[in-house]
């Protein structure tokens, strides 16, 4: 099972406050365990909303409306990529990780990432096939 953990952002995050050289090597030691563990499959901080955009659709309508976003508690500041055995073993994971902020209080999510058997019929052989093809290629990009 592959979980995606969310780091929610803070206003510190927000106000791209940096952290500090002992909360960077905390959780690189913490980083380490899990690849080490075979867990990590990919993690990164984001840069503030102020640098992002969104873009909204309705029909056949694109608009983009560039950061920063109000709602800063549903903003996320970084994320990793965890293959686990169960929800309960990313749990494990998480109890064992790093205040993320040094100030203040802050939320991580953890969400189930959808496999391609949750999908049923309406996911064709060609449709797993064609994923499978992307995978490949993406595999390709990122050993670049």
């Amino acid at each position: 099972m592959r979980f995606c953990v969310m780091v929610r952002a803070t206003k510190d995050s927000e106000a791209a406050v940096m952290p500090s050289t002992k909360l960077l090597a905390d959780m690189g030691r913490f980083n380490e365990e899990l690849v080490k563990a075979g867990v990590i499959l990919a993690a990164e901080g984001l840069q503030p909303s102020s640098k992002g955009a969104r873009v909204k659709f309705s029909g056949d309508t694109r608009r983009v409306v560039d950061g920063p976003f109000a709602e800063t508690k549903e903003l996320i500041a970084g994320f990793w990529l965890w293959q686990c055995k169960s929800m309960e073993e990313a749990l494990e994971w998480m109890k064992r990780c790093p205040r993320p902020f040094e100030h203040g209080d802050c939320e991580i999510e953890i969400r189930q990432v959808f496999e391609a058997e949750d999908f049923g019929a309406e996911f064709t052989p060609e449709l797993r096939e064609q994923q499978e093809r992307r995978r490949a290629q993406l595999a390709k990009n990122t050993a670049r």
